[in-house]
C-alpha cells in the first residue's frame, strides 16, 4: 500500500505502517551515521543532552556526497543499518519514532522498535542520486568536524521509503522470504 506521510512522524501513523507498505515522507528527519552515533551515545552516558529531539523523529543512516548544481545535497543513499544496531534501543527510548537505512536489524532493535511503537524504513541502496531528488533543503545542526557524518536537518519532499520492520515488529525481510519459498 502507498502512504504519504508527514514526518515528524505521530504515534497513530507509526502504528498504521505495515512490513511492505512503500511510503514518501515529506517535512524533517535528520541523518546520523555511525560518528553521530557514537556521539550521541557517549553524550547520553555523560548525562548531557544531545543535539536534537529524539521525539517523533525518524534519522537516516546517510553520509551525502557534497552538493553540486544548485542542489542541497549530493548523491544521498543509505547506508547499513546494522552498524547503529548497539546504539539504535537507547535512541528509541527517547522517542525515536523511526529509521532509515538498509539491511536488517539486530533481535534487539526489533524488540525495541516493537516497545517504542516505532519504524524501520529501508531506501533503496545504490539510488543515492535519485534519493537526493527529493530533499529540499539540508543543514548540518551538530558536529560539523565529522564532515560527511555530522547531523544534518533535512527538509524532504515525497521521499520515498519503504516499511522494513512495523511497529508489530513483522519483518518484510523474514515475510517476504516466507512468500517466495510458497510460490
Amino acid at each position: 500500500m502507498d502512504r504519504y506521510i508527514c514526518v515528524p512522524l505521530n504515534n497513530e501513523d507509526a502504528a498504521a505502517l505495515r512490513a511492505g507498505d512503500y511510503v514518501y515522507l515529506t517535512g524533517v528527519i535528520y541523518t546520523a551515521r555511525d560518528a553521530a552515533h557514537k556521539r550521541m551515545y557517549e553524550a547520553l552516558a555523560e548525562g548531557k543532552e544531545l543535539p536534537i529531539d529524539m521525539k517523533n523523529n525518524v534519522i537516516y543512516y546517510m553520509g551525502p556526497s557534497p552538493e553540486r548544481d544548485g542542489r542541497p545535497i549530493g548523491s544521498a543513499g543509505p547506508t547499513t543499518a546494522s552498524r547503529m544496531d548497539k546504539y539504535a534501543p537507547s535512541l528509541l527510548k527517547l522517542g525515536l519514532k523511526g529509521m532509515i537505512g538498509k539491511g536488517k536489524r539486530s533481535r534487539e532493535v526489533k524488540a525495541s522498535i516493537m516497545e517504542n511503537g516505532a519504524v524501520y524504513f529501508a531506501a533503496v541502496g545504490g539510488a543515492g542520486a535519485l534519493l537526493s531528488k527529493a530533499i529540499k533543503a539540508s543543514e548540518v545542526i551538530a558536529y560539523d568536524e565529522l564532515g560527511t557524518e555530522a547531523i544534518r536537518r533535512l527538509e524532504v519532499e515525497n521521499f520515498p521509503v519503504i516499511v522494513v520492520i512495523d511497529s508489530e515488529g513483522n519483518d518484510l525481510y523474514e515475510t517476504a522470504i516466507t512468500a517466495y519459498n510458497r510460490e
